[in-house]
Parts: structure tokens; C-alpha cells; sequence
């Protein structure tokens, strides 16, 4: 049996009214995904932040020191080389020393 053309009725189409409160509540959604992950951000920015305002207390030591690395820099290049490889191993060392600790608490 076939059908013909005129017996299927086209599907129903939303009215103005319908459409915007469907638009409504899928932007209301959107803001409260929006503000479940800015939420989730936060905490995972959380310890970055604590370092961040930790480093900010001691900026102007920071800048001193700076300083003097560049002006000893200037004079005896190699060295400061050497000092910076250290000082990036001894902060790797302290690193995974700290890592180890926790691991076996």
C-alpha cells in the first residue's frame, strides 16, 4: 500500500512563545555551566595563586637580587651560568625530595 503526498501532515511548528522560553532555559543552563566550571577553575588555580601571593611578599628582595645577578653578569658571565644550573638543580633536588616524602607518609 503507498501512501500519497497529501495524507501526512507536516510536523507541528513551535509558536513564538515556545521558542523563547526553550532559548531561555538553554541560556539559563549555559550560565549555570558557565559558573560550575569557573568554580572548578578556581580550585584548580587555587595552589598557583597561594605561590603567586607568596612570591609578590618577597618582589622587592626579587628585584635586589635580580639586580646583582645582572651586575655580576656583566663582569663574570661563566659564573652566573654555573650559579643558575645550580641553583635549578638544588630546586629540582628539593623538588622530588618532597615528593618522596609525601609518597611514603
Amino acid at each position: 500500500m503507498t501512501r500519497r503526498t497529501g495524507d501526512l501532515t507536516p510536523p507541528a511548528k513551535p509558536t513564538r512563545a515556545q521558542r523563547k522560553a526553550e532559548l531561555l532555559s538553554r541560556i539559563e543552563q549555559q550560565r549555570i555551566d558557565i559558573l560550575v566550571e569557573a568554580e572548578r577553575w578556581q580550585l584548580a588555580a587555587a595552589p598557583l595563586d597561594a605561590g603567586w601571593q607568596r612570591l609578590k611578599r618577597y618582589r622587592g628582595l626579587v628585584y635586589l637580587a635580580g639586580g646583582a645577578l645582572l651586575v655580576g653578569s656583566a663582569r663574570h658571565p661563566n659564573s652566573l651560568i654555573r650559579l643558575v644550573k645550580r641553583l635549578a638543580a638544588g630546586g629540582l633536588l628539593l623538588n622530588r625530595a618532597r615528593r618522596l616524602l609525601q609518597q611514603v607518609r
